[in-house]
């Protein structure tokens, strides 16, 4: 399939990618992510891996949307909790009376 990354044209293929993903380790995975096989891989280091480039020259969006069109499971950033709204602990002791703060 081509796509392209950072102004790039790359001809990408979800053997080739796995192929080139094969024994890189994964980072830990902060924002978004892709699963290559049973790991999860930050999208800036596939897109490195896959292209050859800088991180600073393309987006994670881009690598998503090309991940995602080649077949694999892509995982955006997770939304933080809204501020105010208890937590489990928070949430059982105040049905006992006692606030804990944590």
């Amino acid at each position: 399939m081509r796509c392209v990354i950072a102004r790039f044209p790359f001809e990408l293929t979800k053997s080739g990618v796995l192929e080139s993903m094969k024994g890189v380790k994964p980072e830990p995975v902060t924002g978004e992510s892709v699963i290559i096989g049973r790991r999860h891989y930050p999208a800036k280091q596939v897109g490195q891996v896959i292209t050859r480039q800088n991180r600073r020259d393309f987006s994670a969006a881009e690598v998503l949307r090309a991940m995602a069109q080649l077949g694999f499971t892509c995982r955006a950033l997770p939304k933080a909790a809204p501020l105010g709204i208890p937590g489990s602990l928070q949430h059982a002791s105040a049905m006992r009376g006692t606030l804990v703060k944590v």
